[in-house]
């Protein structure tokens, strides 16, 4: 029998990332909305893997994504705003994840 007192706990920094006004925009082009939203998750995946994170979950136009450093997360959070900010720009478009937020728990 498993020990209950005994507990596997480790630190990470949960990164969360969702696209601002999302169904609104969906409600008004649908298509050029999923397209947008699938360039600018390419962008975000990216980075999320180049910052040594990994995504716990995506749901609709949202990603969840942890990090075992909250410097990490913190830095490819800026990078993200950066990135999304100039794909926005210059697409004159859409999707742009306009929150993203980062905290730190213990799992």
């Amino acid at each position: 029998m498993s020990d209950p007192m005994a507990v596997s706990r480790r630190l990470v920094a949960v990164f969360a990332a969702d696209v601002e006004g999302y169904s609104r925009l969906k409600g008004a082009d649908e298509v050029g909305t999923l397209k947008g939203l699938t360039e600018r998750r390419a962008i975000l995946d990216r980075l999320i893997g180049d910052h040594k994170g990994r995504i716990a979950n995506t749901a609709g136009d949202s990603v969840l994504a942890e990090f075992g450093s909250a410097v990490e997360a913190v830095q490819c959070a800026v990078d993200a705003q950066k990135a999304l900010a100039k794909a926005n720009s210059v697409k004159h478009l859409i999707a742009a994840f306009a929150s993203v937020s980062v905290s730190t728990s213990a799992t």
